[in-house]
């Protein structure tokens, strides 16, 4: 057999095959990308199934004592049941660990409370788990034998540490990202809302007209107004309604929508005015936040441009002249 001759090298790395794995995936991605825009999916249509559900819950008379913040939404598995089982023979369940589980679970989007059962078992499983997979591979197979012993210990510690975090970061993660949508959405809502109470509609008529019409725009704002404007049909107190909406979204600007709310059910106020000066106020802000990233615009664009557009520049300008000259040099007679 002849052996083939070794491809180019870059800093110990076979630079054909890293072009075609490049290749691959970017191939890969483009297939993704077709598929995503082919097939259009209505994001509403699982959001819709959620809250009927919702809806029948509260007309079996599912709500919570007045003493709670929120309405519960028990819906219990086997699974979960058996995890809680056994996290409770380890004493492990703490009801205020629970709570704040439960929240971040809201603020995720997740409807579901026993969720924070399971949250909180994969906290204490998973390190265990992906801790003896990695000191598997690390001592006693030894994956990666040219690893010093600090690094070892750095990598096996990293992945227990991120196997402990990781359902919470996640979580994190989403709530942000839900957070900053309906943030985008907010003033837009309180803007309908008013023309909904100027056209003489009842809060929880205008809560549900809003959500129909932005639920398009901003699935995760419409998903939550749907909601009050149910909850506000059902329960036996309005301001536990509202009160639930603040408890779903962890945004200040929606805890002052919801003070207004209960101030104008309390005293009588007139709620087409308040909600236009949140409005506008709500916009200002918005506007701030653009031009603050707009300012910060050149400030991130400096470490792009020296390492990537001013080498380019040089080598296009100079480069010419710098051939030239060395041309110059070599070819000139002695």
């Amino acid at each position: 057999m002849i052996d083939q001759p070794a491809g180019p090298k870059l800093l110990g790395f076979d630079v054909i095959l890293v072009g075609t794995f490049l290749a691959g995936l970017a191939a890969f991605a483009v297939m993704l990308a077709i598929y995503a825009a082919i097939t259009i999916r209505d994001p509403m249509a699982k959001r819709v199934k959620a809250l009927e559900a919702r809806r029948e819950q509260l007309k079996a008379g599912i709500v919570t004592a007045a003493s709670k913040k929120r309405t519960s939404l028990v819906r219990r598995t086997e699974t979960t049941d058996k995890v809680k089982d056994s996290l409770g023979k380890l004493n492990v369940l703490q009801e205020s660990q629970i709570k704040a589980i439960q929240q971040k679970l809201a603020h995720a989007g997740y409807r579901n409370k026993e969720l924070a059962v399971l949250i909180i078992g994969a906290r204490a499983i998973l390190p265990l788990v992906i801790g003896g997979i990695m000191g598997l591979l690390i001592y006693v197979v030894e994956f990666w034998p040219d690893w010093g012993p600090f690094m070892r210990l750095g990598v096996f510690a990293g992945s227990v540490f991120l196997a402990y975090k990781g359902p919470e970061i996640y979580l994190s993660n989403k709530a942000t990202k839900r957070t900053k949508e309906i943030q985008k959405g907010l003033p837009d809502a309180l803007d309908l809302l008013v023309i909904c109470a100027e056209a003489g509609l009842t809060v929880d008529a205008a809560f549900n007209r809003v959500a129909k019409e932005l639920g398009r725009a901003y699935p995760e704002l419409g998903d939550e107004f749907a909601l009050t404007a149910i909850e506000l049909s059902f329960l036996n107190e309005r301001r536990m309604a509202f009160n639930n909406l603040a408890y779903r979204v962890n945004l200040e600007a929606v805890k002052g929508v919801v003070t207004t709310m209960i101030q104008t059910e309390r005293y009588g106020t007139p709620l087409a005015s308040a909600l236009r000066v949140l409005s506008a106020e709500f916009r200002n802000e918005r506007m701030m936040r653009a031009e603050e990233k707009a300012a910060r615009l050149p400030a991130i664009m400096t470490i792009p441009l020296i390492l990537f557009i001013l080498p380019t520049l040089f080598v296009v300008i100079l480069g010419p002249a710098a051939c030239s000259i060395s041309d110059n040099l070599i070819n000139k007679p002695g």
